[in-house]
């Protein structure tokens, strides 16, 4: 399994679980991991205001929650509003419990009890079927960005040349945008610049990282390399990147 808890990776996770003490162990299971978790949200109101302050990468989100609303309550409220992934959490895998959250379409769903591998492959799975989803989705629509865009710096908006970008990478709720010139660093997620950049050219290669394939020198088993740096290439992305490129 892949695992470092060395390296501090960008991905933060939410909790959204009424018992505290699942909630507390899922959190360390994630630190363990290596993932920044949130505070844990224990009801639907807590849970929109940690989403909108905290804005997760990702959500674990227990089906049954305290209160009127639950959690399939919160995961069309994501549905609506946010452009986040979330796996559901139940200890109810009965149909009808499976039925009901059908309808709001979860990327993952997790059946408790769980251990630390199953939490963390559903976490990629999650990650890359939602990753293939955005960019099947967003492939046709009109305002994807194919020449520039525009980067905030400092009190002015700064032109980038698409061809010019050669990463992206993510450390919690901000992104570092490495061009061949420099490198800015904007207050968002990788998930908003995927749904942004055109996706012929650009692709996820691990949960920190998007890079631009025109700027792709080699390709390793663990890396890439882009203009003389290493891009780590983790193996959940690189049977993607390697039907992508139509390498066998």
């Amino acid at each position: 399994m892949e695992n470092s808890t060395k390296t501090k990776p960008a991905m933060k996770i939410g909790i959204v679980e009424d018992e505290l003490i699942i909630a507390d162990s899922i959190a360390k299971t994630l630190q363990v991991l290596g993932y920044s978790v949130t505070e844990p949200a224990i009801s639907y109101a807590e849970a929109v205001e940690m989403l909108e302050e905290e804005k997760p990468d990702l959500v674990l989100l227990d089906v049954q929650l305290r209160g009127k609303k639950d959690g399939i309550d919160l995961a069309r409220y994501i549905n609506e509003h946010l452009s986040i992934p979330f796996i559901f959490l139940t200890a109810n895998a009965d149909a009808a419990t499976v039925a009901k959250a059908k309808e709001v379409n979860p990327p993952a769903y997790l059946v408790k009890p769980f251990n630390r591998e199953d939490l963390y492959a559903s976490i990629e799975i999650c990650l890359s079927n939602y990753t293939a989803k955005v960019i099947h989705t967003k492939a046709s629509k009109k305002h994807l960005i194919k020449d520039a865009l525009f980067i905030k710096e400092g009190a002015c908006f700064q032109k980038v040349n698409i061809s010019d970008i050669l990463y992206i990478s993510s450390d919690h709720v901000y992104v570092t945008i490495a061009t061949v010139s420099k490198k800015f660093l904007v207050r968002a997620s990788l998930q908003d610049y995927i749904t942004k950049l055109e996706s012929g050219r650009f692709m996820r290669v691990h949960r920190g990282y998007i890079v631009n394939f025109d700027r792709v020198d080699k390709i390793y088993s663990e890396y890439v390399i882009i203009d003389g740096q290493q891009i780590p290439l983790s193996k959940t992305y690189k049977e993607q990147l390697m039907q992508f490129l139509n390498i066998k």
